[in-house]
């Protein structure tokens, strides 16, 4: 592919360091990320409490559940351009302090309308910091590192959404009461680390870093979205994170229940719910330094493979089988992902200089689905008295997944096999 007259333009941007200081920078992305998997997965556990106290019913758990979503999706390009012209030193510290004021005000919700208020702010911090990640990984970093760099920050959130999943019964209700103590922890917890990046913000070499973000002429953010969709391969990505979401997040946010609708505790669904997350770990940290350009794609269609693995095991009863679909869903979970935004950002018509506008309109297409993924679990549950009708939803999307990544691995030149 061609880069256009205007990136040509601009002065080629550079790793504002090369020495270990770019690794903590990093830690400091996964820190506020860990925050951002928490605040996402804080009610899944607690859905029993906080139905009976806020007479909400399935459904409106359901709505609930995707309300940040939904503003996500218009929130996205915005926090992009702004993270592109603005640098990311101050707009991850405001990322984190929207997600805490999102969890606290969840502390005080009274009914559905005020829990899906609450909810849905975190659809303004969330974009900041998911499209502001990358953004820092492809200012610091290159080559096959870039790849390790973004499997290392995406653990971020699954450690995360582990720590939120498999404490809420075994610590945090016994030592705080109730669910609305747990929300003051995660609030906690996002501006504690909001505080740490800012200490890191007030570095020379982070000052420098976005110097170096902010240098060379600016276009408008209408004629970046529109250059860029003019792309095939950004079309088709845009259209898969549709369905990446809503297999992703469908489930996190309804696996605990799933798990207890066959019998299980709550603190066992918590437990077995970790399980995605814990196998996920694993593979964030391996799979994406994997996918060189030259397998990128193959890599990619065997991860929504394991997706559409994943949504028939899970159909299963407790034991051997379910085991299986949860680590297929972990496997699918810990990349699909990451892969798509880094064939995404290494478009050369993207780039470093437009890695904020591209992620952004990565994630604004992603939480389509993402939204609509647990609102129609939310809602094929209270119709069927069941997730079977969710999980043939699930299967569908996955297998349009994979045939998604084999039209990619065509339009690039490879054939899979």
């Amino acid at each position: 592919m061609v880069s256009s007259a205007s990136d040509a333009a601009r002065p080629a941007a550079t790793p504002p360091d090369t020495g270990p200081f770019r690794w903590i920078v990093l830690a400091g992305v996964w820190l506020i990320y860990a925050t951002f998997g928490m605040a996402v997965v804080s009610l899944a556990p607690l859905v029993p409490q906080v139905m009976r106290d806020l007479s909400i019913g399935a459904t409106g758990m359901g709505l609930v559940f995707g309300s940040w979503q939904l503003v996500y999706i218009f929130a996205a390009i915005p926090c992009g351009a702004l993270l592109d012209r603005m640098g990311v030193r101050y707009g991850l510290l405001l990322g984190a302090a929207i997600m805490a004021l999102s969890c606290l005000l969840r502390a005080y919700a009274t009914d559905l309308v005020t829990m899906t208020l609450a909810v849905g702010l975190f659809g303004i911090g969330g974009p900041i910091v998911s499209t502001g990640a990358p953004k820092v990984v492809a200012q610091w970093f290159k080559g096959r590192e870039r790849g390790l760099a973004m499997g290392i920050y995406i653990t971020g959130p699954a450690l995360g959404a582990m720590l939120a999943l498999s404490t809420t019964h075994t610590v945090l209700i016994p030592v705080f009461g109730d669910w609305r103590g747990v929300m003051w922890v995660w609030a906690a917890a996002s501006l504690v680390a909001g505080a740490i990046w800012f200490a890191l913000a007030q570095t020379a070499a982070m000052r420098a870093s976005d110097v170096t973000s902010a240098a060379g002429p600016q276009q408008g953010q209408l004629a970046v979205v529109m250059e860029l969709l003019r792309l095939p391969s950004v079309r088709i990505l845009l259209l898969m994170s549709i369905g990446i979401f809503a297999f992703n997040h469908g489930l996190n946010n309804w696996l605990p229940e799933i798990l207890r609708d066959k019998g299980m505790s709550a603190a066992a669904a918590g437990y077995w719910a970790s399980v995605p997350t814990l196998i996920g770990l694993v593979g964030s940290l391996t799979i994406p330094r994997l996918a060189t350009p030259a397998r990128r794609y193959l890599i990619l269609i065997g991860l929504c493979v394991a997706a559409v693995i994943a949504t028939l095991l899970l159909r299963a009863d407790p034991g051997g089988v379910l085991a299986i679909g949860l680590v297929a869903q972990g496997i699918a979970r810990s990349s699909l992902m990451t892969i798509a935004i880094l064939a995404l950002v290494e478009t050369p018509e993207i780039g470093e200089r437009r890695a904020g506008v591209a992620s952004g309109m990565f994630f604004a297409a992603a939480e389509v689905g993402g939204a609509g993924g647990p609102l129609a679990l939310g809602a094929l549950y209270a119709g069927s008295a069941g997730f079977e009708s969710g999980f043939t939803f699930l299967t569908i999307v996955t297998v349009l997944l994979t045939f998604g990544g084999v039209y990619l691995a065509r339009l690039a030149g490879k054939q899979p096999g």
